[in-house]
């Protein structure tokens, strides 16, 4: 297969379109402009809202002018990750894409597949003259990976249809009818820092090769966590011997994501270099096999570093224990049977930064649950203020909870049967979907969603299941056809 035959080719060219187009979180200014110019250029009614929302009105195909209008969401930005030794500028250059067999990938960088792919299908919507819907309304938000700003900032009236289909999920014959909320918690050691005395040999460790993954949907995956492998041997070693320091620790970009790769800075006695080297090369083995499974790829490297000056004793103390105590994974399970043992509420430890003076870590608390959202905040701020760190909880976003009768879900529902066969799973997911914020504007909003199969997505690894990508594209297409009158 070469990129000429993907199917649906109207949805591809469009994808192949936006990825020409730079678009990280916060700075997605070209897409917005493009996406204006797109919709004005047609004739269509386009509107760009305070936050940088764009809506893109298409009026009805004819003899569908009285059906209900439906409202099709994306975001318009992506999470932008690399290799390390890929040099890439998200801010200048175009993702390069590649077919391998049946999947759409990048070379060395995320794909943009979320949500780009759901941007491309409202474009390829908005663009035919030969698909029979009613009244739609394309609606493309910003920066939803960083906080879900734009629908944040989305003030009500913005949207005026029935139905709601976001399409940024990544699991097809999955319909997604709920979602976890969820709040960032930051906390941040200060110190000073000290010159070791003679006789001290430094050592730089890396951890890299580790999966990762989206923090939410795929925490229940019991991946590897680079900071919390790389603190827990730090903790071991502190306890074993006298005198190691800390001089630096590094890990993770994204507060959404799983940190793949860390590396740390210590001084060690010269005595004990051997001893330390020894203890790094029997933690890696002994950790590979505790992820045998997950994560095959671990790449462990020690090696000597220049001199620097090191963190206060007991800060860095301190901030390694808090690193081996902090909850990190799933803290529980949703009771509702409905939801089918779903995650609940969890907490990911995603990334940590030294600067001179101090040592910031983000963590990312969900839950579907907000009261139990507070409590998991709450704990970790708790483990970080017992170890001397100054810590506080954002806002977040809240929880999308289950419509018990949706005429949205039921047409979805039968449409997916008529097409396919065979039932689809209708299920939450433990991630933040912008249909959560959504909710509490639009509160009588009848709302699904659903979308291709994605597969590592907020990593290098992330890549498109392209069959999918014309089942979902015909589902969406029945869904619309079916719209019954207002």
């Amino acid at each position: 297969m070469n990129k000429s035959e993907l199917k649906p080719a109207v949805v591809f060219e469009q994808f192949a379109k936006i990825n020409e187009i730079p678009r990280p979180s916060k700075r997605e200014e070209k897409m917005i402009a493009y996406l204006k110019e797109w919709g004005e250029s047609r004739g269509l009614a386009t509107n760009v809202d305070e936050t940088g929302n764009v809506i893109i009105r298409k009026p009805a195909t004819p003899g569908m002018e009285n059906r209900k209008t439906v409202i099709l969401q994306s975001h318009m930005d992506m999470v932008c990750d690399k290799l390390v030794d890929v040099e890439f500028n998200f801010d200048t250059d175009p993702i390069k894409t590649y077919i391998d067999g049946e999947w759409l990938t990048a070379e060395g960088t995320t794909l943009g597949a979320d949500d780009g792919i759901g941007c491309a299908m409202e474009l390829a919507l908005l663009e035919s003259n030969d698909i029979e819907h009613g009244p739609i309304e394309c609606v493309f938000t910003r920066d939803e990976e960083t906080g879900l700003s734009g629908a944040e900032g989305m003030k009500a009236g913005f949207m005026t249809g029935d139905y709601l289909i976001n399409l940024d999920s990544e699991d097809e014959g999955e319909i997604f009818v709920s979602c976890a909320g969820g709040r960032n918690t930051t906390a941040k050691f200060t110190f000073q820092r000290t010159e070791v005395p003679a006789g001290y040999f430094f050592m730089r460790a890396q951890l890299k090769g580790l999966v990762g993954g989206h923090s939410g949907d795929d925490i229940n995956k019991q991946r590897a966590n680079a900071i919390k492998l790389l603190g827990r041997f730090l903790f071991q070693t502190i306890n074993r011997y006298e005198g190691v320091r800390l001089a630096q620790f590094n890990s993770g970009k994204m507060h959404n994501a799983i940190p793949r790769d860390g590396m740390f800075v210590i001084a060690v006695p010269n005595a004990l270099k051997e001893n330390v080297k020894a203890d790094w090369n029997v933690f890696a083995a002994e950790v590979e096999e505790e992820f045998c499974v997950t994560d095959t790829q671990m790449v462990w490297t020690m090696e000597s570093t220049d001199a620097e000056p090191v963190i206060e004793n007991t800060v860095a103390r301190n901030f390694i224990f808090a690193l081996q105590a902090v909850d990190n994974g799933i803290y529980a399970i949703c009771q509702d049977p409905a939801l089918n043992g779903m995650v609940e509420t969890s907490s990911n430890i995603a990334s940590i930064e030294t600067k001179d003076n101090e040592i910031v870590i983000v963590s990312s608390q969900r839950s579907n649950v907000m009261s139990n959202l507070d409590n998991m905040c709450a704990t970790i701020r708790a483990t970080f203020q017992l170890a001397g760190a100054e810590a506080e909880s954002g806002d977040g976003y809240p929880a999308w909870k289950m419509r018990s009768h949706s005429d949205l879900q039921r047409i979805v529902k039968e449409s997916y049967v008529k097409l396919f066969s065979k039932e689809p799973v209708v299920r939450g997911i433990h991630a933040g979907l912008e249909c959560g914020l959504f909710s509490e504007r639009y509160p009588n909003l009848d709302m699904v969603s659903f979308g291709p199969t994605l597969r590592f997505v907020h990593t290098p690894e992330e890549r498109l299941l392209i069959p999918t990508v014309q089942m979902v594209w015909d589902h969406l297409l029945d869904v619309l056809k079916n719209i019954p009158q207002k």
